[in-house]
């Protein structure tokens, strides 16, 4: 369908189904308003009698596990009803125009940008071309397109809206040039490839995961080539809880550093042994080595260390709690895992700037506003600045928000659903 056959189906309800499954029941008026306002900014943009298609890629939320996948650890993560979505339609040329809004169009040859340029390090432009880069690296066809994508995870939100984008450029390049056969994981796995060696952040997978999988997922990385994902059948809702994600109004620019030190002090204690990462070092041999290691790392490299064999064996708990249905047992985990964050990974503030630590603050509201309730909160995603997450009762809810949004301003306070499906092609 062109753009106009395409928004008389949306507003003839042929894709109620699709969106009552990802958004909600409530939610499917505003979501026919929001792709359709979608697909007049591409008409204007790049022409109306295009063939069009549509995307969604989810937003993720860190259940548990943090800091931890990037030394090939465990985690839990969930994709949330927060996505970012995309109108395409295929160019006959190399060349791939993506105009997300509030951001300028970025434009990119994907045969005359095909290895990393430095100066281009942390751009969005960056990312396409490693996506492209990757495609072909493992033998995918790819082709240039045209998009315009709108996205309702916030930057610097902790909710990976960087790595939604990324999934949703081996989304696009999935449908339109490879039949749809490349999967979620595989495009996972293409999107770390491009933030670590075009965008040039060293992170690690759990995000991008998270965001193309969908649902709650347990992932081992233990082989990061091959990870383990188990599907956990879990409802939040029926259980009488919301996921509450308060953003505090920090952002993530400009601290790609802290970002980094982490899985780099975590690599530079596995190093010691000889090894790669942490996963292949054993607690015991850790402890016995850490006089040696305080000379060598430091004391923060070792209570980094520490939180990744500590925060593993949560991740285990955790996926077992919920499995059985065993809240309380979740729940304390999720309490233990914040409490390390703070003291041993130490990822709430960053140190480049002590008079702002929004993050500290929040956790300290939710500890007075959810103390003595059965609830849970903790950093959210990699920390630093961004979002705290809370498990909060469904009658808490409300007083929970106003207690945060007085704080950090209205609507920062954001209440979720998780969603079934991570990156897929919509129509």
């Amino acid at each position: 369908m062109n753009t106009k056959q395409l928004k008389a189906h949306i507003a003839a309800g042929g894709l109620n189904d699709v969106f009552t499954h990802l958004y909600g029941e409530t939610a499917v008026e505003s979501q026919k308003t929001r792709y359709s306002k979608a697909i007049d900014e591409f008409a204007t943009l790049y022409g109306e009698d295009r063939e069009i298609t549509l995307y969604s890629v989810a937003g993720r939320s860190e259940l548990s596990g943090n800091h931890t996948d990037h030394n090939h650890g465990c985690v839990i993560a969930a994709s949330i009803d927060l996505d970012i979505i995309a109108v395409a339609a295929k160019r006959n040329d190399t060349t791939i125009r993506i105009k997300s809004e509030g951001f300028p169009e970025d434009s990119v040859n994907y045969e005359a940008y095909d290895s990393p340029i430095s100066e281009k390090f942390g751009t969005s432009e960056s990312i396409v071309a490693g996506m492209c880069a990757g495609f072909r690296k493992d033998g995918y066809s790819v082709g240039g397109f045209d998009a315009y994508t709108t996205s309702s995870v916030l930057k610097g939100s902790g909710l990976s809206s960087s790595a939604a984008f990324e999934d949703m450029v081996g989304n696009i390049l999935s449908h339109l040039y490879n039949g749809g056969k490349v999967d979620n994981v595989k495009i996972a796995m293409l999107a770390q490839y491009a933030e670590n060696v075009f965008f040039g952040k060293p992170c690690g997978l759990m995000d991008q995961v998270a965001c193309a999988v969908g649902g709650i997922v347990a992932i081992d990385f233990k082989d990061p080539q091959a990870p383990v994902i188990d599907k956990v059948d879990f409802d939040i809702t029926e259980q009488g809880y919301n996921l509450c994600i308060v953003n505090t109004g920090g952002n993530h620019a400009d601290l790609t550093d802290d970002y980094a030190s982490v899985p780099a002090e975590m690599k530079a204690v596995a190093a010691h042994f000889g090894k790669a990462v942490l996963r292949e070092i054993e607690e015991s041999a850790l402890i016995e080595a850490i006089p040696a290691l305080r000379e060598t790392v430091g004391d923060r490299a070792v209570l980094r260390a520490l939180h990744f064999m500590n925060e593993n064996k949560r991740v285990a708990k955790q996926k077992d709690a919920l499995t059985r249905g065993d809240l309380d047992g979740f729940f304390s985990e999720v309490l233990a895992s914040g409490r390390s964050s703070f003291c041993y990974l130490q990822n709430v503030y960053t140190t480049k700037n002590l008079s702002e630590q929004g993050l500290s603050l929040a956790l300290c509201l939710a500890d007075g506003y959810l103390a003595g309730k059965r609830a849970a909160w903790r950093v959210h995603g990699g920390g630093f600045a961004g979002t705290i997450q809370a498990f909060v009762p469904t009658a808490e809810v409300d007083g929970f928000r106003r207690v945060m949004d007085s704080v950090f301003g209205e609507g920062k306070c954001i209440v979720l659903r998780i969603r079934p499906e991570g990156a897929l092609k919509i129509f």
